[in-house]
């Protein structure tokens, strides 16, 4: 019986992807700074939580400075945060940027939100 508890673990550990986590300054170019236009989705979630957590907060100040918004909803904003986390994790060759624009149209869908054009 233990035989096959240990082969059936195995088993499961040969086929788990194993990716390891890697700090987000590992996409910083010798100058210290990241691409956030080029950062990828395989980036963000290869990255530890709190760096992804941390990188989500920083596009969502951007994305309200050039909107020019100074409010933040913190319980939005950290559901948007996961949905982003969550599509990049199934989508790992889009960018981060694609990522937000589509969690963020399909929030404004659900939600009866009108873009100004």
């Amino acid at each position: 019986m233990k035989l096959v508890l240990v082969s059936a673990a195995l088993a499961i550990a040969a086929v788990t992807p194993c990716e390891a986590q890697v700090e987000l300054k590992t996409y910083a170019n010798p100058d210290g700074y990241i691409d956030v236009q080029a950062l990828t989705c395989a980036q963000l979630a290869n990255t530890y939580q709190e760096d992804a957590d941390h990188l989500t907060a920083w596009y969502s100040g951007w994305y309200n400075g050039l909107a020019k918004k100074h409010m933040m909803k913190v319980d939005r904003a950290k559901d948007l945060e996961h949905e982003i986390i969550v599509y990049c994790k199934a989508n790992k060759d889009k960018k981060v940027i694609q990522a937000i624009d589509v969690v963020f149209n399909q929030y404004r869908d659900q939600n009866g939100i009108k873009m100004k054009k």
